[in-house]
């Protein structure tokens, strides 16, 4: 089943030096566009992290400090990137939980913002764990009865989750093929940053789901905990979850 698309939609994946959001970096991106006509558009760039890549995550990949190291690093190819997923969809595995809130630190890093509120983020992954609850490779021959090539490629992986999400709309009729309908079903939460550090309540409320302040209203805690504020921006917190509470703090300010 071909997607219904309002939107285009992009499809990516990422192979990075690790798995921590804050610190770690791009290696890889591979980026699948799919038009509203149905034409495909695909990117895949080597990215010099400026860090080393642990050798752990080199047997996980393949890519070592010598096949990046007279690569672009990822403020060179910011600009372009941003401008090819302009006004698209975003469509991934485990997407909204790594690969987004990832590439989002990378862009804020050179200065540029990728602003998620007017787009539908839809995690095949999601999808898949809700239905059938396997892996990438389980879900590639789940529904595509094909086994999967050069898996943690990022070209091999992007390709592969785009067609598990038209075979998972060809397998369940439930499922709408419209792009707000599956970004609702993929998402496990109401995040307002990308990694769920802030969330919002059955009332819309922009509220903290962690720590001491956990389901409290972020205004009132900002309000009441002067140094709340100082001791999140000085913290290990993502750079978009600063950014969103930043925003909260000086609405609240503005609105005085």
């Amino acid at each position: 089943m071909e997607l219904n698309l309002k939107n285009p939609i992009v499809f990516f994946d990422l192979e990075t030096t690790g798995i921590n959001i804050t610190t770690d970096r791009i290696v890889e991106i591979s980026i699948l566009k799919i038009n509203i006509d149905g034409s495909k558009e695909e990117k895949t760039l080597r990215i010099n992290p400026e860090m080393p890549i642990p050798p752990k995550v080199t047997k996980i990949h393949g890519i070592t400090d010598a096949d990046v190291a007279d690569c672009p690093t990822f403020k060179d190819v910011a600009k372009t990137l941003l401008q090819f997923m302009d006004k698209c969809d975003i469509g991934g595995y485990n997407s909204t939980k790594f690969d987004i809130p990832l590439i989002a630190e990378e862009f804020l890093r050179a200065g540029l913002d990728i602003d998620i509120k007017k787009r539908k983020l839809i995690d095949v992954q999601t999808i898949f764990h809700k239905m059938e609850k396997r892996t990438l490779e389980a879900a590639y021959r789940f529904y595509c009865d094909k086994d999967l090539a050069n898996a943690h490629s990022a070209s091999a992986d992007t390709n592969a989750t785009y067609e598990v999400l038209k075979a998972q709309l060809d397998r369940y009729p439930d499922l709408k093929n419209d792009m707000e309908y599956l970004a609702d079903f993929s998402s496990h939460n109401r995040n307002v940053d990308f990694v769920g550090r802030i969330i919002l309540n059955e009332n819309d409320d922009e509220v903290f789901n962690f720590g001491k302040y956990k389901g409290k209203k972020v205004e009132e805690v900002l309000e009441s905990d002067s140094g709340y504020y100082g001791w999140m921006m000085n913290g290990d917190f993502p750079l978009y979850t600063k950014k969103v509470l930043t925003a909260i703090k000086l609405r609240k300010f503005n609105n005085k």
